[in-house]
């Protein structure tokens, strides 16, 4: 006899009554709630049961602010969007995966039929939802989530869930570059050393860039980007940023991505940037509004490019994942179990411990 709090767990049966999510109900509150187990109710949709879920710089806006710009959280909310898992159960429609397949998600959820998606801008949708994000979809913090087959990658047995659940943030990374154009050989600048900036190393040197300059305010994860590439490490608190780059670099940097959504990071980029360089944009700050030197921009002729998630990059940085072309394995440096979500999030909003990436284990 089951009673309303009891938990069905047989990997044959999936009407599931409850199981346990992890909500926001309030800034920096975190609580354990048992709710129902999702259903699928699209005929292309598949039933998942979560892995492994990384927690990112854009959980941390809604844990910390309850927003980011004009998407306010409505609280009790489940968030969380980098994850990965096991197929429990497959629409009528689905047609690339299977029950027990394991899988890799790309948060994003495109209509595929508007305006953007029909010019192959997918992650511009006019109608996207996406996972953990206020008043399009709850987040993957919880067992199971449904979501539709196109955003699933079956991933093969030998790749951990963790390395699968970083295939979001990587793939941003491969997105920025990719939006930078030809790196080969060009001298890079990454402002900012967490997970972003670290992907984006990561890929730009897979691509074949020259000299990468990285800084961070954390010492910590400036020797974790050095040991996993970056050729230069420096922290703004105990140096002049531009002068020692420019004393190693004197005609200054080709690229720079802000990966850390500080205004006086961006301010440095357009400083290190040489005339006709390019500023990439992938931070994403707390505030409104960029501010930048119009004459500097201006004389320097500088492009600006700006970063919206990753655009159809899951798959090629799974691929790349796969050939074995990079190795992130450093950039998980904490795990916690799903009933220790709120000293995960007190962890990684501190910047405590190092930390850069931590990873819930479902």
């Amino acid at each position: 006899m089951t009673t309303k709090n009891s938990r069905r767990d047989h990997k044959d049966d999936i009407c599931f009554l409850t199981m346990k999510a992890m909500i926001l109900t309030g800034i920096r509150r975190i609580e354990i709630t048992e709710k129902p187990v999702p259903e699928i109710s699209q005929s292309d949709e598949v039933l998942i049961r979560i892995r492994s879920v990384g927690v990112c710089g854009s959980d941390i806006h809604y844990y910390n602010e309850g927003k980011i710009g004009s998407q306010v959280v409505k609280f009790p909310f489940t968030f969380g969007h980098e994850c990965s898992g096991i197929v429990e159960k497959t629409g009528s429609g689905v047609k690339r995966l299977k029950t027990g397949d394991r899988v890799a998600i790309d948060p994003a959820m495109p209509c595929y039929n508007c305006s953007q998606c029909r010019r192959g801008r997918y992650h511009t949708c006019l109608n996207l939802r996406f996972l953990g994000c206020p008043g399009q979809a709850e987040g993957c913090l919880s067992e199971y989530i449904v979501m539709p087959e196109r955003s699933c990658y079956k991933i093969d047995n030998t790749m951990p869930f963790d390395i699968a659940t970083l295939s979001e943030p990587l793939s941003i990374g491969l997105y920025a570059t990719e939006l930078a154009g030809n790196v080969q050989g060009r001298k890079i600048g990454i402002l900012g050393s967490g997970p972003i900036g670290v992907s984006v190393m990561l890929m730009a040197l897979h691509r074949g860039a020259g000299r990468v300059f990285m800084t961070d305010l954390i010492d910590e994860r400036l020797s974790l980007a050095s040991s996993m590439g970056a050729h230069w490490t420096g922290n703004p608190l105990k140096q002049d940023i531009v002068g020692d780059i420019k004393r190693e670099e004197p005609e200054l940097l080709d690229v720079v991505f802000e990966c850390c959504g500080k205004q006086e990071a961006t301010d440095q980029a357009v400083k290190l940037l040489k005339p006709g360089g390019m500023l990439v944009i992938a931070g994403i700050p707390s505030f409104s509004e960029w501010k930048f030197s119009a004459e500097d921009i201006r004389r320097k002729e500088i492009t600006i490019r700006n970063v919206r998630r990753q655009n159809e990059m899951v798959q090629p940085t799974l691929d790349i994942l796969s050939a074995g072309k990079i190795n992130p394995e450093k950039m998980i440096t904490h795990t916690f179990d799903l009933d220790h979500v709120s000293d995960a999030f007190e962890l990684v909003a501190g910047y405590r411990d190092g930390v850069m990436k931590a990873m819930i284990h479902l």
